[in-house]
């Protein structure tokens, strides 16, 4: 007994609902990567403000008006 293309192929819905929450996980996780990356530049903006940060002493440079 031959078996036909119909019965082999499975169900549209359920391949759909299979791929459905891999790609919300995915999606979930990117939006926590991107969260965690903005919140790690935040940190290092704070960290390196100019106001916490030693004055350093500059040497005046000759004037090139000559």
């Amino acid at each position: 007994m031959p078996l036909n293309s119909q019965q082999l192929a499975p169900p549209t819905p359920i391949l759909l609902a299979v791929a459905t929450i891999p790609f919300l996980g995915g999606i979930f996780v990117i939006k926590a990567i991107a969260s965690s990356l903005q919140t790690c530049g935040e940190v290092s903006t704070e960290l390196f403000r100019g106001d916490r940060l030693p004055v350093l002493p500059f040497p005046n440079s000759p004037s090139l008006d000559g």
